[in-house]
């Protein structure tokens, strides 16, 4: 019997529109209401994360930033797992060395030297995958996240890197040059403690070594008592390997690249045909 149902947001609970479907949000409410602990495996920051999901009614815990913060239902930050200021200036200088645009997440939301190239980096990504998208739309979409505080402008990275206020979480860096992110990858791996993912096939994410959505799962199921045999997670991407790993019931959605789904022990529709949805309902 399934008692715990993680599921990741961008290509999974989310449409190609970013949005919630009725359908994935009737699945999960259904789901709550049966006693199951839902719980969104992401690697957006709280903030974002959050801004998504309240628009729907939907509260629970949220693994934020692939396992580096996890917050409980009410917003408590149950856990983190930071990366050092001086590794963190490392990962900085390389992706500065290799001309990668980066964003850093941080405990208290993301940042951006260049808020315009977020937007413009969003919206090609955007309009690549979903060609019939309207891109002016999707501007739109995009420009919310900046309007709406989501991800903060900062002239200098080094401001964070030298406050002790301030967590850091993750870089996620875009490039469309795929031989540059390989090559930032592999760089990367070299230093010490950082784990080295993606999410989508223009990025990368780099977080502390033990912060990935697999352990943080593993650590939130068993302090209520939960097994993970009785876990189900739910995801479309690198990201998600570590929980697919650990968990009993491993869930690909439709959208997912052939090597993804071949991890899985069951493959639910696309993100845009309510697939969260449908394999939550497969198991009440």
């Amino acid at each position: 019997m399934i008692k715990c149902i993680a599921t990741d947001m961008d290509g999974t609970l989310l449409n190609s529109m970013q949005q919630i479907s009725e359908e994935n949000k009737a699945a999960i409410l259904k789901a709550q209401k049966a006693g199951i602990e839902v719980v969104v495996a992401t690697g957006r920051s709280y903030q974002e994360a959050t801004y998504v999901l309240n628009k729907k009614g939907i509260t629970c815990p949220i693994i934020c930033v692939n396992g580096a913060e996890v917050r409980s239902r009410e917003g408590e930050v149950i856990s983190a797992t930071p990366i050092s200021k001086q590794v963190a200036r490392e990962v900085a200088a390389k992706l500065e060395e290799m001309d990668i645009y980066f964003e850093v997440y941080t405990d208290k939301g993301t940042y951006s030297v260049d808020l315009e190239k977020a937007v413009s980096i969003l919206v090609d990504i955007v309009v690549t995958a979903n060609p019939e998208v309207d891109p002016e739309f999707v501007r739109q979409k995009a420009e919310a996240r900046r309007r709406d505080g989501l991800v903060h402008p900062i002239d200098d990275y080094e401001t964070l890197f030298k406050n002790d206020e301030f967590r850091i979480y993750k870089f996620l860096a875009f490039s469309f040059d795929m031989d540059k992110l390989k090559a930032a990858s592999e760089s990367l791996k070299e230093l010490e403690d950082l784990n080295v993912t993606k999410s989508g096939v223009e990025n990368i994410e780099i977080t502390h070594r033990n912060a990935q959505k697999g352990i943080a799962l593993e650590a939130f199921v068993n302090a209520r008592g939960i097994s993970l045999s009785e876990t189900m997670a739910i995801g479309d991407n690198f990201n998600d390997v570590s929980m697919f790993e650990k968990a009993g019931r491993a869930v690909a959605m439709g959208n997912a690249s052939p090597g993804i789904k071949s991890l899985c022990d069951w493959v639910t529709d696309t993100n845009d045909e309510s697939g969260v949805g449908k394999a939550i309902l497969e198991v009440l």
